[in-house]
């Protein structure tokens, strides 16, 4: 099931001991276009600490919505997101700074920490690999993911493809022909967190209309210009598919969605 991240954004996290604080933010890589980490604001308890969760520490997310409420997790429903490790845990993990990027090296430090497999799942956007494929994922720090740990990083070293959701959020979009509004929210999978589509509100444009894309109309990211390049012109986009957010996407949606673009499926 799709699930959108505008809906996790502020909501309480339970470690198996007591809650570990709120969802601050949504890191993911735009080349597998897989959320790689939950950003966790510790709150009163660790005062003034974020901390990096990756997405298999999760327990199966409740994303089932509320009869006729439509998307998950775009409702009023209180949630709440349980992961599998202890606030001691957490507590010992790698610092992240209130303005500082994620670094190679860091991610690297919190995979060792946790003993998590950073090739952890299968991508339907596969880039160079991070590391050698592990199996299966390791439960102790010490046997957890050596190689990654391992490698050779400058210090400091940032992946330019890690991305903020929340900083991303408001993009403006330009199709191969011209501007089309801005990205609004992004709809992962619950099992593999892959963002399989990005909602893009057409603004002026189209006034009052929210379309999906998948990444495989992403062209590039541009950050300095805080713009989102499509490889799809506005008439594709206006001709497609007609999306309803109170309505939920089944699988013919997106196989009529795909069709249209002549985009792959994800695995049908």
């Amino acid at each position: 099931m799709l699930f959108a991240v505008s809906g996790l954004k502020g909501v309480q996290v339970d470690a198996s001991d007591g809650s570990a604080g709120t969802v601050k933010d949504f890191l993911f890589d735009d080349e597998t276009w897989r959320i790689r980490w939950v950003v966790v604001d510790t709150g009163t308890w660790l005062p003034g600490r974020k901390v990096l969760i990756h997405p298999s520490a999760f327990a199966p997310l409740d994303v089932a919505p509320p009869s006729g409420s439509g998307l998950p997790m775009m409702s009023t429903r209180r949630f709440e997101l349980s992961v599998r490790l202890t606030k001691k845990q957490i507590e010992a993990s790698p610092d992240l700074g209130e303005d500082d990027p994620v670094s190679k090296q860091l991610e690297s430090r919190v995979y060792a920490h946790y003993g998590w497999d950073p090739v952890w799942g299968r991508a339907y956007f596969q880039a160079k690999p991070t590391a050698p494929p592990q199996s299966p994922r390791p439960s102790s720090a010490a046997s957890a993911a050596p190689e990654f740990a391992n490698r050779q990083m400058r210090p400091g070293e940032d992946n330019p493809h890690l991305r903020s959701s929340s900083l991303v959020s408001g993009y403006h979009i330009h199709a191969s022909d011209g501007d089309i509004g801005h990205l609004d929210n992004f709809l992962p999978d619950d099992v593999n967190w892959d963002i399989r589509y990005l909602v893009i509100a057409t603004s002026d444009w189209w006034p009052g209309k929210r379309v999906l894309l998948a990444p495989y109309a992403i062209q590039e990211i541009d950050a300095p210009e805080h713009l989102v390049r499509l490889n799809v012109s506005r008439d594709q986009v206006k001709s497609s598919p007609p999306w309803d957010p109170v309505a939920m996407i089944d699988r013919i949606g997106e196989q009529r969605l795909h069709s249209h673009y002549g985009w792959r499926g994800y695995g049908w």
